[in-house]
């Protein structure tokens, strides 16, 4: 191994660790508490360091965002594998995208709520970002209906999806109906 390449090993490493610690950081304790100096700390790197790799806790968010895009791509897509009927594999995909949401609140807010400055919805989107969205498409696009453009569908249910899941956790639904709204949007949306 060349020094330039055990370099860029280090320097890939040492942004996972950045990510990695930013991650746990707002999992403990919500994203007000990620900072760079709190993070420089937790690293165990000066602050410099860090910015060498980020420019702010702006991208960090957008990194975190990013592995929680690749993240939930592969989980949708391993849910509605497992499934055999139609009308299953869409169950499956509301399921997992809305477990996703609820036992990881600070990457969904990352991907979500936060400013991250990523472009969403463009030809500029990063990959992990149009994986996340294909990965509803692929199950999606068989229910979207006669006449209707699958991407449009796709962005409806995930919309309704992503409601419950942030309605859900400010606690403005009872989790008592959790399946019951399940069930609900895949009969109504999910027709063919």
């Amino acid at each position: 191994m060349s020094v330039q390449e055990r370099k860029q090993r280090e320097r890939a490493e040492r942004e996972r660790l950045i990510v990695d610690t930013a991650r746990e950081l707002a999992e403990q304790h919500g994203w007000d508490a990620v900072t760079t100096r709190r993070l420089a700390e937790r690293i165990e790197y000066s602050q410099p360091v860090l910015y060498s790799h980020f420019r702010g806790k702006r991208e960090i968010i957008g990194a975190v965002a990013l592995d929680g895009a690749t993240e939930l791509a592969a989980e949708l897509r391993a849910a509605t594998a497992a499934a055999v009927e139609t009308r299953a594999r869409v169950t499956a995909l509301a399921r997992a995208y809305l477990d996703f949401a609820a036992r990881t609140p600070h990457v969904y807010d990352a991907m979500f709520q936060l400013d991250g400055g990523l472009t969403f919805a463009s030809d500029q989107s990063p990959e992990p970002l149009k994986d996340a969205f294909a990965a509803l498409l692929e199950t999606l696009a068989e229910v979207a209906g006669d006449g209707v453009e699958p991407g449009v569908f796709t962005e409806v249910f995930w919309a309704a999806l992503h409601g419950l899941a942030t309605l859900t956790r400010a606690g403005r639904l009872p989790p008592d109906a959790a399946e019951q709204r399940i069930q609900l949007l895949v009969d109504r949306l999910a027709v063919a």
